[in-house]
């Protein structure tokens, strides 16, 4: 008898199989006509990758960008127990862990893959039977409104996800358009059925995270509102507006929170059919008499703005109430999206993963505007974007690694319109900073460094912005002067971060040199020469926190003297965040040569590298880590995290690098997958996904701010990107295999290339990279 998990497997790779298609594309701007046959991307993507262990990600539906992220709870853990922090709160950054077997409901706002958490707005649970307005304990069957499912009975794909809510036996669909998340829900016959909206639950909930909730109930199948949280984001308000397909008969809520003052509305029965609801705490529940497989829709328009607002990108975008047909225009989307890079792959699991990974790098940052261009700015005042679309969500100590890089190829336009939203931040700060880790109008300050300067930077180089330099360069140089943020008046006057006055020093000034060189290239761009060499200067601060005398990058205090107790295989308390001496201090992008010599030359530093490699970290020294996990780790490399992404690519300034190639192509053998564990650590807002990107095309950013990319070796058969400018660029392998992982030799355009550096312009120009691959390495090819 087949298992559950083998029919899982073959009715997916039916519909893989099935779903194939080909589509004709409209003649472009040129009058051109095109005939671009593709595949049906989509049938690749399986978003249940990274929702086992610590990918964080979530399944449920969501345009590329989309404000919207509509997805189901599996459990209902809060960011404190008994006054001390939970544990298990971490486990749910994006609200669902495949492990989980209950369901407690869909809400509207998830991260994708962070490694600390907020949102789960307007949780939408559909039940029978008698009322409950209490979610239970997940450990105990119906203590409250959650619901029992089971995988078998559950579908993910890109736009649309489904399953089968068990004690109730009703099916749940869900698709989305940008702004707004469309629910189907297929009812049994029943006089006692209800949708719950919970207005209480959040990610990361606390008992003071939610400051007020407004609703009015405005007919009898539409309902708006407003709910104020103070949780990551401290000060932050998402508008409604919520329609049902079918009128409820009756309606009502409870509010769990004691009311001091109350004024005459104690005139009314607030509790059942009083169209206003408000309070701190409140669930509220809608009741209807449905027939066997009556399906009731429910439309959820969000905004940052106002309850019109969100009427207005109702209205917008989903008019009608045809969910099939929401649905096929969200999944066109995606296969537009998916379809600007086109690969050939040595088996079909590794286009899934290929596939998911490109997915992944799409859910952000997201849309933070209405249809009519109007948000919520940081200085919690509504602006109206001119000339650009307004973007939210920057993990940016993450992704200015790989993401925006891997953007300023596929998404070029988009990118540039997250720069001007991060002008748009500065512009409204009362700092007058870029983003540092922002999200829906609010700083929350997060991580280390001020890389916004890197994404600018990046795009400058590249030649994929029109924003003018000036302003930046004058908004990165505000950015870097902050003189109470995170050490930075320390690293201004002493040329480094001393650990004595600011934690993970060394950390800092290895982030905030890179930084600063980033600031010197905008200001070249713009002219200024002052401002390129005095910032060229402040780029060479990491040289301060490395001592000679160990070989190692280590913190030093005020009084200009290392600590003296320092462990540079400890990832706690020893200068580092979330890494160690090891690791994190070969972050020097900017100066690998200079960073090379001082760490003994050429011909010693493959030997450092191979040791990161080989040398197992002990459990003491990760146990206070919840962002680094053996899944992540190969000896002391971890790239279930992101300061190390660039290390497999340093072989490549050094006579050694035959071994990137190898380091590179193992760890996409070993790091990633199809399955729901795919993700070896946080997917980090799409980074760890954009390193296999660029890593399966053979290429990657180790310098953003520069236009060059460290060569690698593809895993990919070949590849194709379109590129918005009208060009394609192509890569193609010859003899490539599981075993063939070493380039014997590489051509651009048919000629022989004989360095490991590829140029931006290599790819925009358009053209083809020819890989010649082999069992053994060529040790002559890119010194």
């Amino acid at each position: 008898m087949l298992s559950t998990r083998t029919i899982i497997v073959i009715t997916w790779s039916i519909l893989i199989f099935a779903m194939i298609s080909c589509e004709k594309t409209k003649s472009n701007d040129d009058g051109e006509k095109k005939v671009l046959e593709t595949a049906n991307f989509i049938a690749y993507v399986n978003p249940m990758v990274g929702t086992k262990n610590m990918g964080h990600t979530y399944p449920g539906p969501s345009t590329p960008f989309g404000m919207v992220q509509l997805s189901p709870e599996t459990n209902n853990q809060p960011y404190t127990e008994s006054g001390t922090y939970n544990k298990r709160t971490y486990e749910y950054c994006s609200g669902y862990q495949y492990a989980d077997s209950t369901i407690f409901g869909f809400s509207h706002t998830h991260f994708s893959g962070t490694g600390h958490s907020d949102l789960g707005d307007l949780l939408v649970m559909p039940t029978t039977g008698e009322l409950k307005l209490d979610p239970g304990n997940s450990e105990i069957p119906n203590s409250g409104y959650h619901s029992k499912f089971y995988h078998a009975n559950e579908e993910a794909s890109p736009g649309y996800y489904k399953v089968l809510l068990d004690d109730y036996k009703i099916q749940a669909e869900l698709t989305t358009s940008d702004r707004v998340g469309f629910h189907q829900y297929t009812f049994p016959k029943s006089e006692n059925s209800h949708v719950i909206l919970d207005l209480i639950s959040n990610i990361y909930h606390h008992e003071d995270k939610n400051v007020w909730t407004f609703v009015r109930v405005e007919n009898d199948s539409l309902v708006t509102g407003y709910r104020q949280t103070n949780g990551w984001a401290r000060t932050r308000k998402v508008f409604f507006a919520m329609q049902f397909s079918k009128p409820f008969h009756s309606y009502g809520h409870k509010k769990y929170d004691s009311q001091l003052y109350g004024g005459f509305y104690r005139r009314f029965n607030e509790e059942e059919n009083f169209p206003e609801m408000s309070g701190k705490n409140i669930r509220a529940y809608f009741n209807f008499k449905t027939n066997e497989d009556e399906k009731i829709k429910v439309k959820m328009a969000l905004s940052s703005v106002s309850t019109a607002g969100a009427l207005k990108n109702m209205e917008a975008e989903i008019p009608h109430w045809d969910f099939e047909q929401t649905k096929k225009e969200t999944q066109k989307k995606w296969n537009e999206e998916l379809s600007k890079i086109t690969v050939e792959t040595q088996t079909l699991a590794q286009k899934q993963t290929f596939y998911t990974a490109l997915y992944h790098t799409m859910l952000g940052p997201i849309v933070y505007e209405d249809v009519d261009g109007k948000y919520r700015g940081l200085d919690q005042n509504i602006h109206t974007s001119k000339g650009f679309t307004n973007y939210t969500i920057f993990s940016l100590w993450d992704t200015y690694r790989a993401l925006h890089p891997l953007f300023n190829i596929i998404q070029p336009q988009r990118n540039n319109d997250m720069i001007k939203s991060m002008l748009a931040h500065h512009d409204e700060s009362v700092h007058k900073m870029l983003p540092i880790w922002s999200h829906y109008a609010n700083e929350n300050w997060c991580m280390i460094g001020y890389h916004s300067v890197s994404v600018i930077a990046d795009a400058v180089a590249k030649g994929t912005t029109d924003i003018n330099v000036t302003r930046a360069y004058e908004a990165s140089k505000n950015t870097s002067t902050v003189g109470y943020f995170d050490g930075i008046d320390s690293y201004m006057a002493l040329g480094y971060v001393p650990e004595d006055k600011s934690s993970s020093s060394v950390s800092k000034t290895l982030e905030f040199a890179y930084d600063d060189w980033s600031i010197a290239q905008i200001a070249k761009k713009a002219g200024n020469q002052d401002a390129y060499d005095h910032y060229m200067e402040r780029s060479e601060n990491y040289k301060n926190v490395f001592d000679p005398e160990i070989n190692y990058m280590r913190p030093k205090l005020s009084d200009g003297t290392w600590r003296k107790k320092f462990d540079p295989i400890d990832t706690h308390g020893q200068g580092f965040i979330e890494g160690n001496a090891w690791n994190y201090g070969l972050y020097v992008p900017h100066d690998i040569d200079q960073m090379i010599s001082m760490m003994g030359g050429k011909k010693e530093f493959p030997n450092y590298l191979d040791k990161i490699f080989t040398t197992e970290i002990e459990d003491k020294y990760i146990a206070q880590n919840e962002d680094i996990t053996r899944d992540g780790i190969i000896g002391n490399y971890v790239h279930g995290n992101e300061p190390g992404h660039h290390i497999p690519y340093l072989y490549n300034w050094t006579d050694s690098p035959w071994k990137t190639q190898g380091r590179v192509r193992m760890i996409m053998d070993t790091m990633y997958s199809n399955k729901e564990d795919g993700l070896c650590g946080n997917d980090d807002a799409g980074q760890m996904s954009a390193w296999y990107i660029f890593s399966s095309l053979g290429f990657y950013p180790v310098l953003p701010g520069s236009d060059e990319y460290a060569i690698g070796s593809p895993m990919v058969k070949e590849a194709t990107i379109r590129l918005e400018n009208g060009n394609t660029f192509s890569v193609k392998t010859t003899n490539q295999g599981k075993e063939n992982v070493y380039i014997q030799k590489v051509e651009l355009n048919g000629k022989e290339l004989n360095t490991s550096v590829l140029k931006h312009s290599d790819i925009s120009n358009g053209g083809t990279l020819t890989f010649h691959l082999g069992k053994e390495p060529n040790k002559a090819w890119g010194k």
